[in-house]
């Protein structure tokens, strides 16, 4: 096991990691940058280093910086965490040319993660189901609409190395593309340092699944699926495990596909294989996530596994301390995300003075956050506040639970997301587990918001 491991990253996240570390007996060093100076993972961590100003490329994305704090404090690993690095394959070498390990999946395997088209590939290449891609990247416009002539409509424009909904736009007609492609390819190349596209067939109606593995260097196991229908602006809002109105098939077709898929790769540590599955019950394959999902404590709420302890350990040469017979689904689990923006504003981010911030409790409540009363929220990064995850005996009792602890929880000094939640699990559509991605849950308001609600 690590004597001492370096967390590259901030937010609830890093509490997260830094919570597993201790209990498996491991100091932590903290990150953090000027505007993080006194973040709560800060001060849990048993060190800290200060890697740069507030904004996230001079301190967070900063790998110099990041090594040397790892090298200089005596860490011999690294945790990413989820965002920032987490899936930037050449920092995963980096590390390993001063000695550190990655506590993740190979820099081979982030390279085909982080290339949504080299993942589509490899899922090909398993004979796991993937929709129709453009074939060409798309680096201008022409290109793009001699693509989209030979795919076809409708389709999405994607960024080739996307994630968290960035560079996504929806193709319904030919003009969307010559209105889209300029702005997605913006988008991209600000949030990503590359501006490449490409096209993937949309399928409406369908909904969102994703599969969470757990690999050594023997195999590949599967702890599950999570439902992520519900999203806005293509962003996750509510998760949830297991999946509503799935059958015993299908679920079990897409989690033997999601391991075929991994064992192809010789996938090793935690990871989320992801797949749109119709009405039919045909699934395809979307894409891999190569580390841990903002979503994890669903999974974790009814199987019992710390996937973070299993990260860590699977990276210090350990093999998986459990084996796919052992693990028993119990009950039903909901995760809400907290979100400081404002919907009189379009859903825009918000920073500034939080004057009071009271987390929910009581049985089956479960909150991952990184905040407190009288903190200030940085406009340097995620607006997330928190997570809170609820567990029940079965659906409805989760769902009871996760109302009264939304009720509960209280923010003041800055708008948030709560109300729009609670009516997400009040919605009739959300009840019956019939929520897609095309659903008024998602991009379009529910019923009985106003107006200046309509993000």
């Amino acid at each position: 096991m690590f004597k001492r491991v370096l967390i590259a990253n901030r937010g609830e996240i890093a509490v997260r990691v830094i919570r597993a570390c201790q209990e498996l007996g491991v100091e932590t060093v903290a990150v953090y940058s000027t505007a993080d100076r006194d973040a709560l993972h800060v001060r849990l961590a048993d060190h800290s280093v200060c890697i740069g100003p507030g904004p996230a490329p001079d301190s967070y994305l900063n790998i110099p910086n990041v090594i040397s704090a790892a090298v200089n404090s005596g860490a011999d690993a690294i945790h990413p965490g989820a965002g920032f690095l987490a899936e930037n394959a050449y920092f995963a070498e980096i590390c390993g040319r001063y000695d550190l390990a990655y506590i993740g999946p190979s820099p081979e395997i982030l390279a085909i993660a982080g290339d949504k088209g080299a993942a589509v590939q490899a899922a090909r290449d398993a004979d796991v189901p993937a929709l129709p891609t453009s074939t060409k990247r798309l680096v201008d416009l022409q290109t793009a609409k001699t693509e989209l002539r030979t795919l076809g409509l409708p389709a999405m424009l994607k960024a080739t190395a996307g994630g968290g909904g960035r560079g996504m736009r929806r193709i319904i007609n030919s003009g969307d593309l010559t209105r889209e492609f300029p702005r997605a390819q913006a988008e991209a190349r600000s949030s990503f340092s590359n501006p490449d596209l490409y096209l993937e067939r949309l399928l409406l109606g369908v909904r969102h699944i994703e599969v969470q593995i757990l690999g050594d260097d023997k195999d590949v196991i599967s702890l599950g699926e999570r439902d992520c229908s519900v999203q806005r602006r293509h962003q996750k809002v509510i998760e949830e495990s297991p999946a509503p109105r799935l059958d015993d098939r299908t679920r079990k077709r897409i989690a033997d596909a999601a391991v075929k898929f991994a064992r192809k790769l010789r996938y090793h540590n935690a990871g989320t294989v992801e797949f749109l599955l119709d009405a039919d019950g045909d699934f395809y394959f979307l894409e891999l996530n190569a580390r841990i999902q903002i979503e994890h404590p669903v999974t974790e709420m009814v199987t019992g596994i710390d996937i973070v302890k299993e990260q860590i350990s699977l990276a210090a040469g350990e093999r998986l301390s459990i084996n796919q017979k052992s693990i028993k689904t119990t009950g039903h689990a909901i995760e809400c995300r907290i979100v400081a923006e404002d919907p009189e504003n379009n859903w825009a981010p918000t920073s500034g003075l939080m004057t009071e911030f009271q987390v929910p409790g009581g049985p089956g409540v479960r909150v991952d956050t990184h905040m407190s009363g009288d903190q200030v929220v940085s406009p340097h990064y995620d607006s997330l506040l928190a997570k809170v995850i609820c567990w029940g005996e079965d659906r409805v009792h989760a769902l009871e639970t996760s109302r009264r602890a939304l009720t509960e929880f209280r923010v003041s000094g800055l708008p948030t997301n709560k109300a729009y939640l609670l009516r997400v699990l009040d919605s009739e559509e959300f009840v019956e587990g019939e929520a897609t991605l095309e659903s008024a849950l998602g991009e379009a308001p529910l019923p009985g918001l106003t107006p200046s609600y309509q993000g």
